[in-house]
Formats: structure tokens, C-alpha cells, sequence
């Protein structure tokens, strides 16, 4: 088994209340989610109104193969969402 998890901190301009960043964060996580098929969260910066860390975490029973789909994200957020920045990223597989 084999379970990955990348982390994303992402930079969110233009956001004057956390219902703007919700409703701007909220689609992206959801098409994460049918894109890749993955678990996707925000899970940091939770009251930061232009900055959130976002997770999404893929269980499959190849290494490769979990790690191809992660590696894949942040690239995928840069050319489908151009008013999301992402700052840092982080990978990890266990």
C-alpha cells in the first residue's frame, strides 16, 4: 500500500472576506477531486483571508503511480486556476 500526500500553500489575491476565499477555494477542491480523483482539504490558514494550505492525499497500491498523480497538481492548478499562486509545495510518500 501506498499513501501520498502533497501539501500546497497557495496565495489567494484579491480576497477581502474568508466567504470570498471559501468561494473561490471550494471549486478547486472539488475539481481536484474529479480531476485526479484524490482527497483534497484546506487545512492551514483557515482565517487568512488570501492564503490557505490545501492537502490532497492519493492511497493506491503503487508508489509510481501515486507518486505520478501528485506530482501532476501543481502544475494542473497553475494552468486551470491563474488567479491561484502557489507559494510552496511539499510531497511526501509513506
Amino acid at each position: 500500500m501506498s499513501l501520498g500526500v502533497i501539501t500546497l500553500h497557495i496565495h489567494i489575491p484579491g480576497c477581502a472576506s474568508l466567504k470570498e476565499k471559501r468561494s473561490r477555494l471550494k471549486p478547486l477542491l472539488a475539481r481536484l477531486h474529479r480531476e485526479f480523483n484524490i482527497s483534497a482539504a484546506e487545512i492551514d490558514y483557515n482565517d487568512v483571508w488570501g492564503s490557505a494550505v490545501i492537502a490532497c492525499a492519493v492511497v493506491s497500491n503503487d508508489n509510481g503511480h501515486t507518486q505520478r498523480v501528485l506530482q501532476k497538481i501543481p502544475a494542473w492548478i497553475e494552468r486551470n486556476w491563474p488567479d491561484v499562486a502557489i507559494i510552496d509545495d511539499e510531497l511526501e510518500i509513506m
